[in-house]
């Protein structure tokens, strides 16, 4: 990866993750009302597991959920169902058996409350003092890869290398750039690594610097506490948590990026949610086949 060190390592590997997940969930109402859109199914597992499954497979065991009122279901997913597990060895079931115990067993789970809705940066702040002094990896709760894939390993080995900030980025068509955060880079010499030299909130099309948006990853430096309550409030009277990792930047903390080009579902709205669904699901070798011939014949009786 850019600027490698004489070391294989010259800054501490993030061990711990960070999943904001106090948010309303306006976009899925009324179904938010009393079901935490992060527990909705995939299928049969729900979207926050396969979240803290990708935190695991990159070695982060240790997993902080910021939560808000009306969602300590989310917590309660990971404890242990003894009731269940005994049910289902009883008639035998094995595979949801395992599927039960795996859920318990992917991570340590901790949460801590956000007591009002004052943006990402203001959650991320909430885990001070379960992160300590030590970099962390932020993942938002509705946006997730396929299963093994290397994103979250390729971005804590690049900040370890490094040190400061590091982004994952999507190419976005040049339209749509007005809805997201915008990069401006500079390469480095490594295939798919940038440089970042600054980020901009929703430009216009014809002002943004590039057409990669940030996307729901971060690996940050604990100095990003102290840069977070140095920043106002902006819009909606929320913290924002770009606002954040510009001042450190300014500060002369470096930023790093990767751009991502395989698959990611974003369940943060519901066509992406269904998108997933159908997605995953006709990858399943028990109901896929069956599910992509039924989807074949309905798109074609539609069509007529």
């Amino acid at each position: 990866m850019s600027e490698q060190p004489h070391h294989p390592s010259a800054h501490p590997r993030a061990v711990k993750a960070v999943v904001p997940a106090a948010g309303l969930a306006t976009r899925f109402l009324p179904a938010t009302k009393a079901v935490p859109k992060e527990l909705f199914p995939v299928v049969d597992k729900p979207v926050l597991e396969y979240i803290v499954g990708e935190a695991a497979s990159a070695g982060l065991k240790d997993v902080l959920l910021i939560t808000g009122k009306g969602k300590t279901s989310m917590v309660d997913h990971f404890d242990r169902r003894p009731d269940a597990e005994a049910r289902l060895e009883a008639k035998g079931d094995l595979v949801r058996l395992a599927a039960v115990r795996r859920s318990e067993e992917l991570a340590d789970i901790y949460a801590c409350r956000q007591h009002e809705p004052l943006g990402l940066g203001h959650a991320v702040g909430c885990a001070e003092s379960h992160v300590g002094n030590q970099p962390f990896a932020v993942l938002l709760a509705d946006e997730f890869t396929d299963e093994g894939d290397p994103l979250l390993s390729q971005m804590l080995d690049l900040q370890a290398q490094t040190g400061g900030i590091v982004l994952a980025f999507i190419e976005v068509p040049w339209e749509e750039v007005s809805r997201y955060g915008v990069a401006s880079v500079e390469p480095t010499g490594t295939e798919d690594v940038v440089r970042v030299t600054g980020l901009v909130e929703k430009p216009a099309r014809d002002e943004a610097p590039s057409n990669l948006i940030v996307v729901g990853r971060y690996v940050l430096p604990p100095t990003i506490f102290e840069a977070i309550r140095k920043t106002e409030p902006g819009a909606g009277g929320e913290i924002q948590l770009t606002d954040a990792m510009v001042r450190l930047m300014n500060e002369g903390t470096p930023v790093h990026g990767i751009i991502f080009r395989r698959i990611r579902h974003d369940t943060g709205q519901p066509l992406g949610y269904l998108q997933a669904l159908v997605r995953l699901a006709s990858q399943r070798e028990d109901i896929g086949p069956e599910l992509r011939a039924w989807l074949k014949e309905f798109v074609e009786s539609e069509l007529v």
